[in-house]
C-alpha cells in the first residue's frame, strides 16, 4: 500500500505504549518518576518502534487510586514535573515520530476537588449540580459494586451534604453529572485544554459509565448517550483533524459495536475510533490455559467488522487487573488455574493480578510466541511498560499495584547488549508488523488448521493483491499445519519474522504444510 494512502490514519498501523509517569523514570533523583526522566528515557521508546505514548494520569491528586482521584484537570502533579516539562515531552515525542495521548478521566472527581468540596458545602452551590444526590439510598444501592473487597454500595452519604452522592467507583470518587449541560462543556473544555498543549487524544476511562444515568429523572436530562460521545468526538475532529478517541469498552462485541458511532449507515466512526477487544484478550488466555486455539479462533470469527475509520486495539496486559469477567464461571476457573491458582493472584473473584512471564512460567519460547500473536491478530498492538523486557509482578503489593512496579532499566541496558534477548524480539516483531500493511489494514480471515493442529491458530490478512499467513502453536509438541489458501494455488511464501528460514510454498489446491516447533510461530507472505 501507499504511505499516502494510510497516513492519515495512523492510529490503524500504530504501536501504542502505555506508561505511568510516576513508575517509569526518575529524572531528579527524588525516587519518584516524572517528565523530565521520561523525556531522557525516550530514545527507548524509539529505538522498540513505538508510535503512540499513552500517559496514565498525571494530574495533581491525593493519589488514593494511583492517580485516578483527581483534583485539578488542568495542571501537572508537582511531583512528576510542570506544564512545561509535559510541553518538552509532546515536542521531543514528535521529534521521534510519536504522537502523545493520555488518559481523559471524567467520570468523577477526588473527594477533594474543589468543585466537590463547594458542592457538598450548600444546596446553593454552584456545583451542587455537578455531582448525583439523593436524598435517600436506593434499594439497588448495593448492585453493580466494581470492586467488592473495598465497597459495599454505589451511594454514599455526605454529612456535610446531608445527602448521598452517586461513586460508581470508590466512595471518595464522587461522580460528575453529565446530564447537567456545564460539566459536559467542562469535559470538552478540558480535552480542548490538553490538546492546545499537542496531544493527540485521549483513551477514555471506563466509558460506559460515563455515559451511565442513575435513574429516569437524570437520563431525560441528558441526551441520548452516544449523540454525547459524537458531540464529544466532533469537538476533538474540529480541534485536531488526527486525533483519536481510545476507548476502555468491555463488553461483548454487539454491545461494544454502539460505541464506534457509524449508526447513520454510513462507514466512519462518529463515537469513539479505536475499542479495546476484552473479549478478544480473554478468549486468547482461556487458549494458553487449554493448549487449544478454538476459543481465541471462535472469538475472532464472531467480532464484527469496526467501521471504516475505527480500529480494535489489541493487547495482552494492561495496566489494570486481568479482567477475566466475560468468561463463564468454569472458563474462568480454568485460567486460574493454568496462570493464578494461589488466591494471592486473583483479585476481585474476576481477574489476575499478574503480568505475562510469571503467568507462562517464564518459558521464552511461549512468551515470544504470545507476543508475536499480538502483533499479527487485525487490531492496533497496545503495550505495557515493561512487557518488552519480560517484567514481573510484585504481589506484595497491594491489589493492581502488583504490576504496577518501577520500570526495570538495568534490565533494558541488559538486553540491548543481547541480540537474542526478549527486546530484540519485540523489536523485530515492530519491525515486521511495521512491514506488513496486510495486518493492520487487510481483511482477515480465521483458517481451519487441519485435523491434526487444533492448537493452531491460522489466519490472514489480505490487502490489494498481497498476502499474510499467520500460524500460532499454543502447544508444547511440535505441529504441522495445513490450512488451505483460497487463490493462491502454487504461490510461494517468505518467511517475514526469519528470512532465513525456509520458504513455503501452497500446492496446486491452495493447501499449504506448515511445521511449527513447540510453541512455534511463522508469519509467511506471498504477493
Amino acid at each position: 500500500m501507499r504511505l499516502t494512502q494510510t497516513s492519515d490514519l495512523w492510529w490503524k498501523n500504530a504501536v501504542i505504549y502505555c506508561l505511568d509517569v510516576e513508575t517509569f523514570a526518575d529524572g531528579d533523583g527524588d525516587g519518584c518518576g516524572d517528565f523530565r526522566g521520561l523525556i531522557q528515557r525516550i530514545d527507548h521508546l524509539h529505538r522498540l518502534g513505538v508510535t503512540c505514548l499513552w500517559l496514565m494520569p498525571f494530574f495533581p491528586t491525593p493519589d488514593r487510586d494511583d492517580g485516578y482521584d483527581i483534583t485539578d484537570f488542568y495542571a501537572v502533579d508537582p511531583r512528576l514535573g510542570t506544564l512545561g516539562e509535559f510541553v518538552e515531552l509532546v515536542r521531543t515525542a514528535r521529534d521521534r515520530g510519536m504522537r502523545v495521548i493520555a488518559d481523559l478521566v471524567v467520570n468523577h472527581t477526588s473527594a477533594e476537588h474543589p468543585w466537590f468540596q463547594d458542592a457538598r458545602s450548600s444546596p446553593d452551590s454552584r456545583y451542587r449540580d455537578w455531582y448525583v444526590w439523593r436524598d435517600d439510598k436506593p434499594a439497588d444501592a448495593a448492585e453493580g459494586v466494581v470492586f467488592p473487597d473495598q465497597e459495599t454500595s454505589l451511594w454514599q452519604y455526605d454529612r456535610k451534604a446531608k445527602q448521598y452522592y452517586l461513586h460508581q467507583f470508590y466512595k471518595h470518587q464522587p461522580d460528575l453529572n453529565v446530564a447537567n449541560p456545564e460539566v459536559r462543556d467542562e469535559i470538552a473544555r478540558i480535552m480542548g485544554f490538553w490538546m492546545e498543549l499537542g496531544l493527540s487524544g485521549f483513551r477514555v476511562d471506563a466509558v460506559p459509565f460515563l455515559l451511565e444515568t442513575s435513574g429516569p429523572d437524570q437520563a431525560a436530562a441528558l441526551p441520548d448517550p452516544h449523540d454525547y460521545l459524537a458531540d464529544l468526538a466532533a469537538f476533538l475532529r474540529r480541534r485536531c483533524g488526527e486525533a483519536v478517541l481510545l476507548g476502555e469498552v468491555n463488553l461483548p462485541y454487539p454491545d461494544t459495536m454502539p460505541f464506534f458511532g457509524a449508526r447513520d449507515g454510513g462507514g466512519a466512526t462518529d463515537e469513539l475510533t479505536m475499542c479495546f477487544d476484552f473479549i478478544g484478550m480473554q478468549q486468547m488466555y482461556l487458549s494458553l490455559a487449554r493448549g487449544d486455539a478454538e476459543p481465541l479462533a471462535q472469538a475472532l470469527r464472531q467480532r464484527p467488522d469496526p467501521p471504516e475509520d475505527g480500529h480494535w486495539a489489541t493487547f495482552v496486559r494492561n495496566h489494570d487487573e486481568l479482567t477475566l469477567d466475560k468468561l463463564t464461571d468454569s472458563q474462568r476457573q480454568e485460567v486460574f488455574a493454568a496462570f493464578g491458582p494461589d488466591e494471592d493472584m486473583q483479585v476481585y473473584g474476576r481477574g489476575l493480578r499478574r503480568r505475562l512471564p510469571s503467568m507462562l512460567g517464564g518459558d521464552e519460547r511461549r512468551i515470544r510466541m504470545v507476543y508475536s500473536l499480538l502483533f499479527s491478530l487485525p487490531g492496533t498492538p497496545v503495550l505495557f511498560y515493561g512487557e518488552e523486557i519480560g517484567m514481573v509482578e510484585d504481589l506484595s503489593l497491594p491489589g493492581r499495584f502488583a504490576v504496577r512496579t518501577d520500570m526495570e532499566w538495568a534490565a533494558v541496558a541488559e538486553q540491548r547488549r543481547d541480540p537474542d534477548s526478549l527486546l530484540a524480539w519485540m523489536r523485530r516483531l515492530v519491525e515486521c508488523y511495521r512491514d506488513c500493511p496486510e495486518l493492520a489494514w487487510g481483511s482477515y480471515t480465521v483458517l481451519d488448521p487441519g485435523s491434526d493442529a487444533s492448537a493452531v491458530l491460522a489466519h490472514r490478512c489480505d490487502v490489494e493483491g498481497a498476502t499474510v499467513v499467520a500460524l500460532h502453536n499454543l502447544a508444547d509438541t511440535e505441529t504441522t499445519a495445513t490450512p488451505l489458501l483460497s487463490g493462491l494455488a502454487g504461490a510461494s511464501f517468505e518467511d517475514v519474522l526469519d528470512p532465513a528460514d525456509s520458504d513455503a510454498r501452497a500446492d496446486g489446491d491452495g493447501r499449504i504444510a506448515v511445521t511449527l516447533a513447540p510453541y512455534g510461530c511463522r508469519w509467511l507472505r506471498s504477493g
